[in-house]
């Protein structure tokens, strides 16, 4: 910091002095009783039911008016958060053999839990090991009586839950709490934490500090702290083609919120992206690659190096040339024509005389593996055509071509007469919107978020963000990952026609699309 060169030699004793105090004082409570540390307080704790009491009802929600089972209920807020120095392994809980698959236990005095929510996790991977409704192997969040048992949650420093609990009872006058052992460590209510002590050598800091900006003026705050959430450097963003106006709108946006960032895509399909992830990773010889890879569906190849992150439910969407006029397809019938055995589209009922020209993408694309699993339940035929208009041996009869991303399929079917694709929605809808081509629901069902959601629209797949091995707490790639969980995160990826998982609404959804992984 060029300030501190600057100052005299007494003025340099006098500011270490300062940053010792103040720290050492403020640290004191982290470092010295225990490095690893699960810290809780209650956010809200309200009675939204007051009908049990005398006199008008005032608090009463008009979601409580058909339930009169919930006299007395109340909503409590809690924030669990590991705001210790260390990370929290599952073996770092410490548990009797009879309940070793729990962590923790939030105890709500004189109250009976109905019901609880896992919201806001600092990162979505988070909430495979939050389910609501577990598994023998993993039971999730159970209740019983005043009492929920938590699992043994990983968390890594600065990880955070909340648990939105509702409540009946009358024991609004005891507040909650949570209990649990760690090993090197321990659990506390961060509400009620206070050291005079730490008063006492904060005020001491703070004096310190005003004697140092009186010598040299305000030139310390020339040298800004880097915004909360942000951190600085480079990120490369490879992958899912399909992905990428996500990738590029957050991207942008991080950039405008974080000053010292910069933020570089380069989709080049799923496989591949995943492909150039180990590349740099092996390159860097046991360093942190700042490389995201997006994908359609998991990918890898199992290969354990890869840390999978859920992000997103993403909906496509299969696509005609306007010359076409169908705007509806069985199944049966867009199967029969991937295989060959359609080859104008005049042998479908309604269809006009014109040959069939099969717009795919190529073997390292999620998205054509999405449409392989998915919707035809097979593989494409092989590559007939370079492009993809005729064919490029006299004997073959279909015509198929394989394209790199989807723009280049959207514009070629937009340009083929008798062309028909598939490619992530919003963007397939944007290019609907020139006229050049038209999307086709699939027996009768319309692609839409809301049709993926309530499980009745086939054509859609979990999008995972991969990183090479874990990425450090503080690291660009960590704290990429937490904005895009967050509410400009969210809201880009709902934006562009997915279901951002980190959203409360959707965890669901996304649970059982991902079949608990």
């Amino acid at each position: 910091m060029k300030w501190l060169e600057q100052l005299t030699a007494p003025e340099n004793l006098l500011a270490l002095l300062g940053v010792v105090v103040t720290v050492g004082g403020l640290s004191y409570e982290r470092l010295i009783p225990g490095r690893k540390r699960i810290g809780y307080r209650v956010q809200m704790d309200t009675l939204i039911d007051d009908s049990t009491q005398d006199g008008p009802i005032h608090q009463r929600l008009r979601m409580l008016e058909n339930t009169p089972d919930l006299a007395g209920a109340s909503l409590v807020l809690l924030r669990i958060e590991n705001d210790g120095f260390r990370s929290i392994d599952a073996d770092d809980y410490i548990t009797a053999p009879a309940t070793n698959h729990r962590g923790l236990t939030a105890t709500f005095p004189n109250r009976t839990v109905r019901d609880v929510a896992v919201t806001e996790p600092s990162h979505p991977d988070l909430l495979r090991h939050l389910p609501q409704r577990g598994t023998p192997e993993n039971p999730g969040l159970v209740c019983a009586g005043n009492e929920i048992s938590l699992p043994r949650v990983p968390l890594n420093k600065g990880d955070h839950f909340k648990l939105l609990v509702l409540l009946t009872g009358a024991g609004t006058d005891k507040p909650p709490h949570v209990g649990g052992r760690i090993k090197e460590g321990r659990i506390r209510n961060n509400e009620k934490f206070r050291r005079p002590s730490n008063r006492m050598l904060g005020l001491i800091g703070s004096l310190l500090a005003m004697l140092m900006l009186q010598s040299f003026g305000m030139r310390v705050w020339r040298d800004d702290p880097l915004p909360r959430g942000c951190a600085e450097g480079n990120l490369t963003i490879v992958g899912s083609t399909a992905f990428k106006p996500v990738a590029q709108d957050a991207g942008t946006a991080y950039q405008g919120d974080c000053r010292d960032a910069h933020v570089t895509v380069e989709a080049q399909g799923s496989g591949r992206g995943t492909k150039t992830l180990i590349d740099v990773g092996e390159a860097a010889k046991g360093g942190f690659p700042s490389y995201l890879a997006f994908s359609d569906g998991p990918e890898g190849d199992g290969d354990p190096r890869l840390k999978e992150h859920l992000v997103a439910l993403s909906v496509f969407s299969v696509v005609v040339n306007k010359d076409v006029r169908m705007t509806d397809l069985s199944l049966d019938d867009l199967r029969r024509l991937y295989s060959g055995r359609i080859t104008n589209w005049n042998q479908l009922p309604g269809g006009p005389d014109l040959p069939v020209r099969l717009v795919s993408r190529d073997a390292k694309s999620g998205t054509r593996g999405v449409f392989e699993s998915r919707v035809l339940e097979r593989n494409e035929i092989s590559r007939t055509s370079d492009n993809c208009k005729t064919p490029k041996f006299t004997g073959d009869t279909a015509v198929r071509c394989e394209l790199d991303s989807t723009a280049e399929v959207l514009k070629t079917v937009a340009n083929t007469p008798g062309a028909i694709g598939y490619a992530e929605l919003h963007s397939a809808e944007e290019s609907a919107q020139k006229g050049a081509l038209h999307l086709v629901a699939l027996d009768n069902r319309k692609p839409s978020i809301d049709a993926v959601r309530e499980r009745i629209y086939p054509f859609w797949e979990p999008e995972y963000a991969y990183t090479y091995t874990a990425p450090p707490a503080n690291s660009l790639t960590s704290k990429f990952l937490d904005y895009l969980a967050g509410d400009t995160g969210r809201n880009l990826i709902e934006k562009h026609g997915h279901l951002p998982c980190a959203a409360a609404e959707n965890q669901r959804a996304c649970q059982l699309a991902t079949g608990g992984r």
